[in-house]
């Protein structure tokens, strides 16, 4: 696996030489050895790592690590607002360069609440809810999906979830239902309940329609997320799954380390995944 520190360099010397090319001559003999950008595979982030912070400084934080892609969360938009406040709180986003493309995740006990999540995903405008639907709901969520055209994304939760310990059991439940019904593929809870991520991506393919990245510090119950990069995860295989299935959806940071001081392992995580994702083919 390619080194943490050799992405980190990389990164750090792609930066100043954007920064001093202004201040030095065109010689041919500077060669910085940083990765190419590129435009596919675009990065977010899941909104529950901003579980302890309010709408203006989640959004602060956003722009501090240049990501302009979230999945909102319902302790910023609750499921009961109007409209008059849905429509507010996805303009102070959208004024901050920030796009708002799912909801969730959004868990389903009952057809109430199967109900409420689809047309406050429609009033919210996206394509996307990412969902813990209850196993006896799944037929009435596909007619929902079906109704509104809007797409399901299963997300797992490690061993310890009883619904959903590992995305197979999502898997099997959507598989033969319509081809909105899918997943949200969180490779670290994955990892924790021993599936292997980039393993993951090739198995479920084009059943994936969302992704929360994460790392964590061993493939056990007990493992705890870490910076991205700093754990077990192997990344660049990851990546290269994600490519060979041409994954057009988004890739969406969920840093659930220092909660309450997030940004430094924010700004870690996703500065690592970029540097992966720029450096390899």
């Amino acid at each position: 696996m390619p080194s943490r520190r050799k992405f980190i360099r990389n990164t750090t010397l792609g930066l100043t030489a954007s920064a001093i090319y202004p201040l030095i001559s065109k010689s041919e003999n500077f060669n910085f050895d940083s990765p190419q950008k590129r435009n596919d595979l675009p990065v977010g982030i899941a909104g529950y790592t901003f579980l302890n912070f309010d709408i203006a400084q989640s959004i602060q934080m956003m722009q501090r690590v240049d990501v302009h892609f979230m999945s909102i969360k319902d302790f910023h938009l609750p499921l009961d607002s109007s409209k008059e406040k849905i429509v507010e709180v996805v303009k102070q986003f959208g004024d901050a360069g920030i796009n708002i493309y799912a909801v969730g995740v959004i868990y389903m006990k009952d057809k109430d609440a199967v109900d409420q999540a689809f047309e406050y995903a429609k009033n919210v405008g996206v394509p996307i809810i990412v969902g813990v639907p209850d196993h006896d709901l799944i037929d009435y969520v596909e007619q929902k999906v079906k109704t509104y055209n809007i797409k399901l994304a299963i997300h797992n939760h490690g061993p310890e979830d009883k619904l959903y310990p590992n995305p197979q059991i999502g898997y099997d439940l959507i598989k033969n239902k319509d081809p909105r019904m899918g997943l949200c593929l969180d490779i670290g809870h994955a990892q924790r309940a021993g599936v292997d991520p980039a393993k993951a991506v090739l198995k479920y393919n084009n059943r994936i329609f969302d992704l929360h990245i994460k790392d964590v510090t061993k493939a056990e119950e007990d493992g705890q997320a870490i910076e991205a990069g700093r754990g077990i995860i192997n990344f660049p295989a990851f990546v290269k799954a994600l490519r060979k299935i041409k994954y057009p959806g988004h890739c969406s940071i969920e840093f659930e380390k220092d909660m309450k001081g997030p940004l430094p392992g924010i700004a870690e995580s996703i500065g690592y995944f970029k540097g992966i994702k720029d450096g390899t083919a």
